[in-house]
């Protein structure tokens, strides 16, 4: 808290404070979004090319993808899977990249929670009260930190309120139903100007929902089977309820115990805004219980160790995670000369979460996390323009329990970085850098396995330097052409780092090595983006080549009744494209009819290891869409190929098609916010599952779910 303290302090004694005004953008780099006009958080995000493959979800598309958790929510864009561990934990997954390689923010800085640290671990997110989320794949790093290696996904809420309300207030009523968990959320937010330049808002939502109906068998036919041969066995022995437990586990279908969830969250916040800039300040907290699916069949991993075989079953696990949270956010706008404008950006996180084993408690792990941002932002002058900040965090980690896998650890970084774009005529050259020092340390990292481990403080510091620098060439004023090439560095985290112990989540005795190296990525990446007439198109390819790569592989070894996994370094290689395209077929004053298209594919491999895991296979999403204005409609299909490139340690992924549609309604004309929706995912009820999820073995996605969803807006 000391640290965190002075880090505050530091911060706020720099003359930048204000906050920021709402930033737009003509749309032409985000070719496919819903909107007419594009809103980025930060307007020369929006422009540059160096950090390509930005895609914006504007907020009706959210509340007609809404799902308990972020992850789920982003599935349909170019490049994004989700880990996918169950309803209430789903990360965002970004060219095959995920966890400490893909950063998930809020309002341009960290979620300050522990979702990184495993994937059971929730997002502390709402995406039902969120406005829009933009996604960054490529070197996004240079801009929001090295642990945003692979991309980085940045939720934006009004909690600091952005701009005046244009009559004074602003309302937002949200609901939504789905029958396949019978969901039932419930989320508002309401804008009120006390004065012409002062601004208070306040939000909360709730969220239930039950275990999910899936499409079909909970297990895939490899667990069904071991379960089968597990059966046979028992009754070889005699042991006839044994025997009956494995054969109801292989037979279990319909309905995925333990998945359920329940949500609220509260927030508010104020600014003041005028013409100079402004300052705003936010309060919030979340709050979450989930059920966390357990691998039928799995030993009890839980107990005391000694227990004997046949007593008490093991109880189901949840998880029970608070956190509370303070921001603040500025801006002033200088009156000329070189900088355009300074802003700042900072956010408090106190974080924790208990797992339970039935009424007991299990692990509690304790977070408490600071992250700050300065950002000088450049005045365009004769197409120079660009954008140099600070950035700083700090986060002090706990875990205490017989699962607590990481021992207490603090982290801090520090970084330095600048975008810089030049334009002559139809010719842009960009430049990115970015330095970063990072100090991991513990005072108790266990060396050895179990009885045999020595304890030792460990305090390790790296200093990563990434750059980037692209060219392009507008072919027509509204088509580019362009190239990428990037070097950028990720320290260690303290989980890679200083991991030595049962972890029940991935069903793994996972172990980690404290004199680990940096982790290098090396990348080109080549796009074509623009449009033409009726059409709006986004291409990209890219080839990564990582030294030193960080992962986990299998050693053949057990601890704790749990197979030993080791975290190693070696090279390895992600490449890969992206592709979309949106079509008006059908442009009237009464109706638009788009298609719609989206493929992309990535491939990776670990020297010495063979194919990277959980690595999505190629998929292709297609749609039709008519609108009128005031009525909507949209039907689409999405194809995933059979994943059979996978390590020793993970079973092949079966193929599947998913048809969804919807239908829209604006009852007070085309104009208005109110909007009403209802759609039907999955409708053929197939057995889905992704081969990004740790646990989509026996973890399938949602069967048939209908829903119903609206907002009143005023």
């Amino acid at each position: 808290m000391r640290k965190t303290i002075l880090l505050l302090a530091t911060f706020l004694s720099s003359p930048a404070i204000a906050a920021t005004a709402e930033d737009s953008a003509d749309g032409l780099d985000h070719p496919i979004d819903d909107d007419e006009t594009i809103i980025v958080t930060a307007d020369y995000v929006d422009e540059f090319d160096i950090l390509a493959g930005t895609s914006v979800i504007a907020r009706d598309n959210i509340l007609r993808r809404v799902q308990p958790q972020i992850g789920d929510v982003l599935t349909g864009e170019p490049g994004v899977s989700a880990t996918s561990f169950g309803p209430g934990a789903s990360r965002p997954v970004l060219r095959g990249l995920q966890g400490e390689r893909v950063r998930v923010l809020t309002d341009g800085i960290g979620t300050l929670d522990v979702s990184n640290t495993s994937a059971d671990h929730a997002v502390t997110i709402d995406p039902l009260t969120t406005d829009r989320i933009e996604v960054f794949r490529g070197p996004a790093a240079l801009l929001f930190g090295s642990q945003a290696i692979g991309g980085a996904v940045n939720a934006i809420d009004r909690r600091i309120p952005r701009v005046v309300p244009e009559n004074g207030y602003h309302f937002d009523l949200l609901g939504n139903y789905a029958t396949a968990f019978d969901e039932t959320s419930i989320g508002g937010a309401v804008e009120l100007a006390l004065s012409d330049q002062f601004v208070v808002h306040v939000d909360g939502s709730f969220r239930e929902t039950s275990d999910l109906e899936v499409g079909g068998f909970v297990l895939t036919p490899a667990l069904r089977a071991e379960q089968l041969e597990v059966a046979a066995e028992e009754l070889e022995e005699g042991n006839l309820d044994e025997a009956a437990e494995a054969q109801e586990l292989a037979a279990l279908r319909d309905v995925l115990p333990n998945s359920f969830t329940e949500t609220y969250t509260f927030g508010a916040g104020f600014a003041l805004i005028n013409d100079r800039g402004s300052l705003g300040a936010s309060f919030g907290y979340y709050d979450t219980r989930y059920g966390i699916p357990a691998r039928p069949g799995a030993e009890d991993h839980h107990g005391e160790e000694g227990e004997e075989e046949g007593e008490e079953e093991e109880a189901p696990v949840s998880i029970d995670l608070q956190q509370w949270r303070a921001d603040l956010r500025g801006e002033i706008f200088t009156s000329g000369g070189f900088l355009q404008s300074i802003r700042f950006r900072a956010g408090y996180s106190n974080y924790e979460h208990t797992e339970f084993e039935g009424d007991e408690v299990g692990t509690v792990f304790d977070s408490e996390g600071f992250e700050a941002r300065l950002e000088l932002i450049q005045a365009d002058r004769d197409g120079w323009r660009g954008v140099t900040g600070l950035q700083a965090s700090t986060r002090d980690f706990i875990a205490v329990g017989a699962e607590a896998f990481v021992p207490p650890n603090i982290t801090d970084q520090y970084g330095l970085f600048t975008l810089q774009e030049l334009e002559w005529d139809k010719i842009g050259l960009e430049f990115s850098a970015r330095y970063e020092k990072t100090d991991v340390r513990s005072d108790s990292v266990a060396i050895g396995l179990e009885d045999a481990a020595v304890i030792v403080p460990v305090d390790r510091n790296f200093n990563a330097f990434s750059v980037a620098a692209g060219a392009n060439y507008s072919i027509t004023p509204d088509v580019r052409l362009g190239l990428n090439a990037s070097r950028v560095e990720r320290a260690p985290s303290a989980e890679e780092l200083f991991s030595n112990g049962p972890h029940v989540a991935t069903q793994a005795f996972e172990i980690g090595n404290p004199f680990f190296e940096k982790e290098t990525a090396w990348g080109l990446e080549a796009y074509l983006r623009g449009e033409s007439g009726p059409a709006r198109f986004q291409l990209a390819a890219y080839h990564n080549w990582f030294d030193d790569f960080i992962y986990e592989i299998e050693t053949g070894g057990e601890a704790d009744g749990l197979p030993i996994f080791q975290f190693l370094q070696s090279d390895a290689r992600y490449w890969g494209f992206e592709a979309q395209m949106a079509v008006d077929v059908v442009q009237s004053d009464d109706l638009t009819v788009t298609v719609d298209a989206v493929a992309d594919y990535v491939r990776a491999m670990i020297e010495g290891s063979g194919p990277a895991p959980r690595i999505p296979p190629l998929r292709l999403f297609g749609g039709v869409e008519a609108n009128t204005g005031t009525l909507g409609g949209r039907v689409e299909v999405e194809w995933v190929d059979d994943q059979n490139r996978t390590t020793d340690f993970e079973l092949p992924t079966d193929g599947h098609t998913l048809v969804n549609a919807s239908v829209s309604w604006k009852p007070l004309g085309a104009e208005s916010e109110h909007i009403l929706i209802l759609s039907a995912d999955n409708i053929f009820d197939v057995d889905a599952r992704r081969h990004a999820s740790f646990t989509k073995d026996f973890v399938p996605l949602s069967g048939r779910n209908i829903k119903l969803s609206a907002r009143i807006s005023f």
